[in-house]
């Protein structure tokens, strides 16, 4: 065998996942080490029309064709106060979660995938009615587990994937 190898890389495009081959030159290139810089950038996302993270996180991470949102809790981004209650928290966690999507270039409309976090499955009933206004025409997949806690006392957190138009730009850095 000569001095470049084959690497099987995957690449996330917008509607799916393409395997394809790349040629890396093994000499002396720290791309031949890592062959997903050749198919992928990330971008960090940052908009004031959603709570700013609580921790060492971003809002969320942007790929040319995928984002990915970090959790969303109940807090108004203008005062910074957690709603109260099931109802208000799910409506807050759903209006913070578009305005993250809206920044990097994508929507509500273009969520694939979520993970709903509860502390208390008796109120997956109340959640599921608010979540299924918010996705009426072709809801994206779902997974709803329950936790011990939620930061700051939160009683719903929800996370998602969605696709980003291919160049699409974040309306807020």
């Amino acid at each position: 065998m000569d001095d470049r190898i084959q690497w099987a890389t995957i690449c996330i495009h917008a509607e799916f996942l393409s395997a394809f081959q790349l040629s890396a030159n093994l000499k002396g290139t720290s791309s031949a080490k890592n062959p997903l810089k050749f198919c992928m950038t990330q971008q960090t996302i940052f908009t004031e029309k959603a709570p700013a993270a609580i921790g060492p996180y971003s809002q969320a991470v942007a790929t040319e064709h995928l984002l990915f949102t970090s959790g969303q809790i109940g807090i108004h981004p203008l005062t910074g106060q957690l709603r109260p209650g099931i109802v208000e928290q799910t409506h807050q966690v759903l209006e913070n979660l578009a305005a993250v999507l809206d920044a990097a270039g994508s929507s509500m409309g273009q969520i694939v995938k979520t993970t709903i976090f509860l502390t208390d499955m008796a109120e997956f009933p109340t959640v599921n009615e608010i979540y299924a206004q918010a996705f009426q025409d072709e809801p994206p997949a779902r997974s709803t587990v329950q936790v011990a806690a939620l930061p700051l006392g939160a009683l719903i957190e929800i996370e998602a994937i969605a696709l980003r138009a291919s160049g699409a730009s974040a309306g807020e850095q």
